[in-house]
């Protein structure tokens, strides 16, 4: 029987508190499709599951990748990590992002396959781009040339938290592609990418350290805030202008109730000068993403 005491790193490595944010945009998809009548709960599940997998996938990868290249180190504010704590070893860490590869290609596979069955090209075109989620995932901080040590982090983010999130989770379940849900995926996009700057703000002494260069360290903890300021203002930008492009009801401006929310997040990340006080606004900003897409898809299934 496996002890609590082995158990408990794993979970931490798993960084279970990243799920929700994940969760937003496979959400905020089957809202958009819901709201035309073509809601599919076995899409949504399976959807859900895969991007659980890939999650956990790059929390490990990303535990792995910084405790090898150097940016988990003793200056950094962050929780410590599995690997570089000593809790898992790297045979041991690689050995689960292995498993978590094998989990999301044959939860994807599954999910492809109910989607558009013996359709081989809808099948294959959506499988090349599971497989390039898992390249992302991993490539992030692991590998010979990680994109995350040369500030390409926030894009990926977008790309995948955003619009292959969103869009490919509203494509699986209806089966063709509206223009205007950009909008909303951008909305989703651009808070994930608020939540990643908080935390490389947070991170800033220890990856200029390391040599990995977030936005934050490429431009400056004060140029940080202010694009941080511009996340979230954009984000919003987003999902006012698709309300008001269709419009049908008031309800719809639900979403704004997170608006008291965006504006702590980021007055807190102007104002808080020792960063390892920032976490807990990681947290919220996460929370508020997760918020923001309940309330806005709330709003499009009421109207």
């Amino acid at each position: 029987m496996i002890s609590s005491a082995k158990i408990k790193p794993w979970i931490a490595a798993f960084r279970l508190r990243t799920l929700p944010l994940a969760l937003a945009s496979i959400g905020m998809g089957s809202f958009l499709a819901a709201s035309i009548g073509k809601f599919e709960l076995p899409i949504l599940l399976l959807s859900a599951l895969t991007t659980i997998f890939l999650q956990i996938l790059s929390n490990l990868a990303n535990d792995y990748g910084d405790s090898v290249n150097g940016a988990d180190n003793v200056y950094r504010e962050g929780p410590s990590r599995a690997v570089q704590s000593g809790n898992i070893t790297l045979v041991a860490m690689k050995r689960a992002i292995t498993i978590f590869i094998l989990l999301s290609l044959v939860s994807g596979t599954i999910l492809l396959y109910l989607a558009f069955g013996w359709n081989f090209k809808g099948f294959l075109f959506f499988f090349l781009l599971g497989v390039l989620s898992i390249l992302a995932a991993i490539a992030y901080t692991a590998g010979n040339k990680p994109y995350g040590y040369i500030g390409l982090g926030d894009l990926s983010v977008l790309v995948f938290f955003g619009f292959v999130g969103v869009l490919g989770t509203f494509y699986l379940q209806v089966g063709y592609f509206n223009w205007i849900y950009i909008l909303p995926a951008m909305s989703c996009g651009l808070f994930s990418i608020a939540v990643l700057n908080v935390n490389n703000i947070r991170d800033i002494d220890s990856d200029r350290i390391a040599g990995k260069l977030s936005v934050p360290v490429r431009i400056g903890r004060e140029n940080a805030i202010r694009y941080h300021w511009l996340l979230l203002t954009l984000g919003l930008i987003s999902a006012i202008l698709y309300t008001i492009l269709e419009f049908h009801s008031m309800i719809q401006w639900a979403f704004l109730i997170v608006v008291p929310l965006l504006i702590k997040n980021g007055l807190a990340v102007s104002s808080i000068k020792d960063s390892s006080k920032l976490d807990p606004f990681l947290k919220q900003m996460a929370i508020t993403t997760l918020f923001f897409v309940l309330s806005f898809g709330l709003g499009l299934l009421f109207t």
